[in-house]
């Protein structure tokens, strides 16, 4: 399938390792522009090094004014976006009844805040343009609340409405709003959770892992390529009637319709 993304121009945030990587390469590997983006300058340069037309630009998006840096920079570096992937990660896990107003705060601040002063910044050109792609890497969480992780839960869950919202709003502009929400890929951070339940059980390693692939109906954790290549399909020219989904990408892990 050609998806007719030859020369658009893409924002991907968090994207020097794991899941937001493998949407950048995907994207880079159809002739996307990309801007790779990341806390660390050095490294968002190192990663889009190794991508075809692709710049690297340092930013902390959570920083107070990161997310308006970040929207100069990349299109400094490329022009007005056509792609903008929210990405990022959460707050520190814990119950729902020991959070607080500080909590709830920064579950705002990391989740939504920034996230929404990037499509403020760039849906305008895609309005004009009638054409934009607007995709958020979330979790399956937004479906499915996951235990002790009652401040991720609240964030993602408010961002996911909010641009639900959007999708209707500017879908007859040519723009459509997509959520992917993964399950259990094999990316570091999974294997830094794993390992984290290894240590907190005092289970082997392999056991862990076991366990957690016997709740998944595939048999085995994702390839980031995998969901990488889901993510490039709803960015695509040939995915213009989907808009307002959150598609999983699990293999089956999530037991609702």
């Amino acid at each position: 399938m050609q998806l007719g993304l030859t020369g658009k121009t893409a924002l991907i945030c968090a994207s020097t390792s794991g899941l937001g990587r493998a949407t950048a390469r995907a994207l880079a590997e159809e002739g996307v522009n990309v801007v790779v983006t990341g806390r660390s300058a050095e490294r968002a340069k190192e990663v889009a090094g190794e991508l075809p037309g692709a710049v690297g630009v340092g930013c902390d998006l959570v920083a107070d004014g990161g997310a308006e840096r970040l929207l100069t920079a990349a299109r400094e570096a490329v022009g007005d976006l056509d792609i903008l992937v929210l990405n990022g990660p959460g707050p520190a896990p814990g119950p729902a009844r020991a959070t607080d107003t500080a909590g709830v705060a920064q579950a705002i601040a990391t989740l939504v805040t920034p996230q929404e002063i990037l499509v403020r910044g760039t849906l305008p050109a895609m309005v004009d343009k009638g054409w934009g792609r607007i995709l958020s890497i979330s979790s399956t969480s937004v479906q499915a609340p996951l235990p002790n992780l009652s401040l991720s839960n609240l964030g993602r869950a408010a961002l996911a409405g909010y641009l639900k919202t959007l999708a209707a709003e500017v879908a007859a502009q040519g723009v459509t709003v997509n959520s992917l929400l993964p399950g259990r890929i094999a990316t570091p951070r999974a294997r830094q959770i794993d390992e984290a339940a290894a240590q907190r059980t005092g289970r082997p390693l392999d056991q862990i892992e076991a366990a957690s692939k016997a709740t998944i109906p595939a048999g085995r954790y994702g390839e980031p390529d995998e969901f990488g290549a889901a993510a490039a399909f709803l960015c695509s020219t040939q995915a213009a009637y989907i808009t307002g989904t959150a598609l999983r990408c699990d293999g089956g892990m999530v037991p609702t319709l």
